[in-house]
């Protein structure tokens, strides 16, 4: 496969990062996307790294493990919910609206959780079982407002993606993804380092590490205030009901055999990334034998620096043509950054291996979306975005669960990182299996906005069933 690096051949200054960043429509957009993503991301730190050190599960690992498990299973259903009819609403309305309102929820659920981590009662609940497992009242408060924010972020997604290609030209996804993406690793770090400074002053100071993932919501609810309106378009005969538009998305991403596979590889990398990094605060502590959060916080820094690398350099590359085998590269180059975890007891090895992990997913996100934007028709966009949504992140629950299982069943944080990259080396290699996919790609110029011409979506579904 070639692939060029360099200054894009037949592409003006209009196209390059700095042009891109002077024009007020694409800054606003970039400011509301990468405030938005950096917050969860920011969340997550703080919430981990408090249970892996809560002094409540002092010298019981397995009773931190289930509680990590447990964070990832309350967030499983609402999650999954909310995936499975956000692309539908992002296509059936205005995208803009659908955005400031998912926010907005983000936004309460992370009021919720300053409130509970700041005040913290020191209450806690039996559980059923000879363990004599047990949950903090705090932790137990915790859930409902860590689900809201993970449902809030799920139905952001679809309509933010789906947005950009009525935003720049195709010639410009990559490019234009790539730095949405390294920007919010900028406000992520940021974020992340602000964070566990504050968490490492112990409790209940930590609480108020809440305060900058909620001040990134902040930022982009203002930036999407000054978002222009992205209407659907009008239908032209009878309005299809919600479930029947559903359908039409699922179908076409049916007929699409290769984003299909896309979707179902997703899921699986998805799923042993989260077995794995679930565990990376009590990886740190166990595996690694570090105590202090500011170097847990630059484990986490290095992978969103290899993250805004990888967003960056794929801005720059000529992939288009040979995206799927792009997708497949990556892919087991990011299974080779996580086994090296598994097999190191040293944070001066782990340490430079995050950033290495952290470019691979970030050129993975580039390629992808770059890909699905310029080749769905942005009518469907939405929908096919979503889909992937319920394929890929609704796992991350359940990875999540198995990972704390595994650590308990195991007693090292370090195995599931092992078994990750082996299992993600093995879906790499499963891919360029897959001829379709092997061979997807599109051709950036000459290309309309909203996304080239397409095949109608398809009359019959999966089992045949008339589509309207």
């Amino acid at each position: 496969m070639a692939l060029a690096s360099g200054r894009r051949p037949g592409l003006t200054l209009a196209s390059s990062y700095r042009a891109l960043l002077s024009r007020p429509e694409v800054r606003r957009f970039g400011v509301a996307g990468s405030f938005s993503y950096a917050a969860p991301a920011a969340i997550v730190i703080i919430l981990v790294w408090s249970i892996a050190t809560a002094p409540e599960f002092s010298g019981h690992l397995g009773y931190a493990a289930l509680s990590l498990s447990l964070l990832g299973l309350a967030a499983a259903v609402p999650t999954l919910l909310a995936a499975i009819v956000s692309g539908t609403l992002a296509d059936r309305t205005e995208r803009r609206h659908l955005m400031r309102m998912t926010n907005a929820l983000a936004i309460a659920g992370a009021v919720g959780l300053f409130a509970d981590l700041y005040f913290r009662p020191d209450q806690s609940f039996a559980l059923p079982g000879a363990s004599g497992f047990f949950l903090p009242a705090w932790l137990v408060a915790l859930l409902p407002c860590w689900a809201a924010v993970s449902t809030a972020t799920t139905m952001f997604r679809p309509a933010y993606n789906a947005s950009l290609p009525k935003l720049v030209p195709p010639s410009e996804l990559a490019a234009t993804n790539g730095l949405i993406f390294a920007f919010s690793i900028v406000v992520s770090i940021a974020g992340t380092l602000g964070a566990t400074a504050t968490l490492n002053l112990g409790h209940p100071v930590a609480g108020f590490a809440m305060l900058l993932p909620l001040s990134f919501l902040v930022v982009a609810q203002l930036a999407l205030l000054r978002v222009h309106r992205d209407r659907p378009a009008a239908p032209t005969g009878p309005r299809p009901s919600f479930v029947e538009d559903a359908r039409r998305g699922y179908a076409y991403l049916w007929m699409r055999r290769e984003l299909f596979q896309i979707t179902i590889t997703a899921l699986v990398i998805n799923l042993l990334s989260t077995v794995a990094f679930v565990e990376l605060g009590l990886y740190v502590t166990d595996s690694l034998g570090v105590s202090n959060a500011i170097l847990y916080g630059a484990m986490v820094t290095g992978s969103s620096i290899g993250v805004a690398l990888g967003s960056l350099l794929m801005g720059r590359i000529r992939f288009e043509r040979h995206a799927g085998r792009t997708l497949a590269l990556v892919t087991a180059g990011e299974g080779v950054s996580v086994a090296i975890l598994g097999l190191s007891h040293s944070i001066w090895i782990s340490l430079p291996d995050m950033v290495l992990f952290g470019i691979f997913p970030g050129m993975y996100m580039t390629v992808f979306l770059a890909t699905l934007q310029a080749t769905v028709p942005n009518e469907l966009l939405g929908r096919v975005l979503a889909a992937d949504e319920v394929g890929s992140y609704a796992m991350v629950p359940f990875g999540q669960y198995f990972g704390g299982v595994l650590t308990l069943t195991l007693g090292s944080a370090q195995t599931p990182f092992l078994i990750a990259g082996v299992g993600t080396i093995a879906v790499g290699l499963l891919m360029l299996t897959f001829r379709k996919l092997r061979h997807l790609g599109f051709e950036p110029h000459g290309m309309r906005a909203a996304g080239p011409a397409e095949p109608p979506v398809p009359t019959t579904g999966v089992a045949g069933e008339l589509l309207p």
